[in-house]
């Protein structure tokens, strides 16, 4: 998810109706100053977060989980770290493979695609991944260069195993925002066909919750999601990521 100086670009894109209705309530003045004041909240989590996973990254498993992504990957604007859809995904490989999971989360909040080719694919060459999930490009939105988005997009799938499973951009609302997703997806999803890799349809998912979606889905700064929002981001990705669980021989364990 884009970084907290990249809000008043995009404007209100993650709120959409939700916003205009808690505005008309409030004022738009009033209802500004709130929204600053709560995404200031939230932007003192940005490095308690990423601490937080780092930590997590020293635990040892026998499956080694890598993420890349933004600051949903990092679950800004969860209650917990581990309640963002990472933590969850983490869990759900835990109890079902009754296995322990190493969880190295390489996100950056504020990432786009090219800052993710530069920042957390070094890092990324480094492992060997049982599973791994790629969330990125919402950040890309802001100021949209279709051929900067595809070069980059390019790189990071070129990067990541076969096995990997790719989401496509979450839905966003308003008109404008939603042709540069359009456009986005379709690169993203023509690029990863070419190399067989599986997208989740993480802008379905998010789209199908609809106003209730909106009202109920968001953190107090109306952009990043809450609790429940992660849990429709971790329940767009678990399929894919239990598809490739299965195909796991037994002894397979994390390494790297």
């Amino acid at each position: 998810m884009p970084a907290p100086h990249r809000l008043a670009t995009i404007a209100l894109v993650a709120g959409g109706l939700g916003v205009a209705a808690a505005a008309g309530a409030l004022g738009w003045r009033a209802f500004g100053e709130r929204r600053r004041e709560e995404s200031a909240v939230l932007n003192e989590t940005l490095p308690v977060h990423s601490k937080w996973w780092r930590e997590l990254a020293k635990t040892r498993g026998e499956l080694l989980y890598v993420a890349i992504g933004d600051s949903a990957a990092q679950g800004i604007g969860a209650s917990r770290p581990d309640l963002g859809y990472v933590g969850l995904l983490a869990d759900e490989l835990r109890s079902r493979s009754g296995r322990t999971v190493r969880v190295v989360n390489l996100s950056v909040s504020g990432a786009t695609v090219g800052l993710a080719v530069r920042d957390q694919l070094p890092r990324f060459g480094r492992l060997r991944p049982d599973v791994v999930t790629v969330a990125i490009g919402a950040n890309d939105i802001a100021d949209w260069d279709a051929a900067a988005f595809a070069e980059g997009i390019r790189a990071v799938l070129d990067a990541v195993p076969r096995h990997a499973v790719v989401a496509d951009l979450p839905y966003f609302y308003f008109p404008g925002n939603e042709r540069k997703v359009a456009e986005a997806n379709a690169i993203l999803r023509r690029e990863a066909a070419a190399r067989g890799l599986v997208v989740v349809p993480l802008h379905e998912a998010t789209k199908r919750q609809g106003v209730r979606g909106i009202l109920t889905g968001f953190a107090k700064d109306w952009f990043h999601p809450n609790d429940r929002g992660y849990r429709v981001w971790a329940g767009a990705f678990r399929p894919a990521v239990i598809a490739r669980l299965r195909e796991l021989p037994g002894g397979v364990g994390g390494r790297g």
